[in-house]
């Protein structure tokens, strides 16, 4: 079967991958749709460290194949969009409701894939860049089968990290101020759960002004090419004078992490979302920090992916939730190399790949 695979110094689709049959508690779903993220392109240009060689992807879409012993919420047929959360569902963190937090979802790759006689990784406990993938149990969600499975791809990654991050961690209200930095995949999820939200004020910030017409479609209601200003923070401070309630830092830049807490109001909270070099610093004035301001990490939008898919799911066949609108462009996995040029560039908010 078709797969991308990253062996550590090229990335590269092959014809000859092997995936295994599912276990108890797992699930082999039929891939039909991947979006492509930034985190898969940062594993290929080592900002995110990961074991090879490695099937990419974890952002999909697809049918479910067969079951493991012991699955019920699921049978093959079944429309699935897929999570990178393999949490365990039995420990203290996933018993509070907080199962990014599960420790045993975190840095323990299976090798559930073989190519040549060799195992290979699979990414975020997905690999959706292969025509068949096995997760756990706990990663499908069953889904409408009205929903196109080149949307629902979006639903597992991009919606549950931007959505999430909105309305689960930093839990904004009517009313109050938003900054978005990066008004790539993430952040138009970040704009779009603003809207949802309630938030009166929503400032999107990017350096490419080809970006403005997606962002206020998304919830933007005012938009700054950082491009054209020589002081981001000053410009985004002529419309909101005091600063705003809620900043997000989408690209992962600690140059741009310093002017999110710059923003912020009193009370204000900066939300990092966006994935710098490992090992990389930030700096701020401690003193800015003492109006009861807040820096806080946000780990896939701190999701219950069973919950928050099925929930977003419902709200993109309401009208609330735009799906359609980020799928930019579809590929077959064969133009993978154009798709990746295409995202490092930033000319689409997302792109798909598909398995015909």
């Amino acid at each position: 079967m078709r797969g991308v695979v990253f062996d550590g110094e090229q990335t590269r689709v092959v014809d000859d991958l092997e995936v295994r049959d599912p276990g108890p508690g797992e699930v082999l779903v039929g891939i039909r749709a991947a979006g492509l993220c930034h985190s898969d392109l940062s594993v290929v240009d080592g900002t995110i460290p990961f074991p090879v060689p490695v099937v990419l992807g974890h952002e999909g879409a697809g049918v479910v194949e067969a079951v493991g012993a012991g699955v019920q919420h699921v049978a093959p047929g079944d429309h699935v969009a897929l999570s990178t959360l393999a949490n365990c569902g039995a420990c203290a963190e996933c018993d509070r409701g907080r199962p990014t937090m599960c420790r045993k979802a975190i840095g323990m790759p299976g090798r559930p894939f073989r190519r040549g006689g060799a195992e290979l990784f699979n990414f975020a406990s997905n690999s959706a860049f292969a025509e068949r993938t096995v997760v756990r149990a706990v990663q499908a969600v069953k889904i409408p089968e009205d929903i196109p499975l080149t949307s629902a791809a979006l639903l597992g990654c991009g919606v549950l990290t931007g959505v999430g991050a909105v309305l689960n961690r930093a839990g904004v209200d009517r009313g109050e101020a938003v900054v978005v930095i990066g008004a790539g995949g993430i952040g138009l999820n970040v704009l779009q759960g603003a809207r949802i939200a309630g938030a009166s004020v929503i400032v999107a910030v990017d350096a490419n002004p080809a970006k403005e017409a997606l962002a206020r479609q998304f919830g933007a209601t005012h938009f700054i090419d950082a491009s054209a200003v020589p002081d981001g923070v000053k410009a985004v401070k002529e419309i909101l004078p005091t600063g705003a309630d809620h900043v997000f830092e989408c690209v992962g830049s600690t140059r741009l992490i310093r002017q999110a807490i710059d923003l912020l109001d009193r009370h204000g909270q900066a939300v990092l979302l966006g994935v710098p070099p490992a090992g990389a610093e930030a700096s701020f004035l401690v003193s800015s920090l003492y109006l009861d301001k807040s820096i806080l990490g946000c780990r896939y939008g701190s999701s219950r992916p069973q919950r928050d898919i099925a929930l977003y799911a419902r709200m993109y066949r309401e009208g609330r939730l735009l799906l359609d609108e980020l799928v930019s462009e579809t590929y077959p996995v064969e133009d993978f190399a154009k798709a990746a040029d295409d995202a490092h560039h930033g000319r689409v908010a997302r792109g798909v790949l598909t398995f015909a």
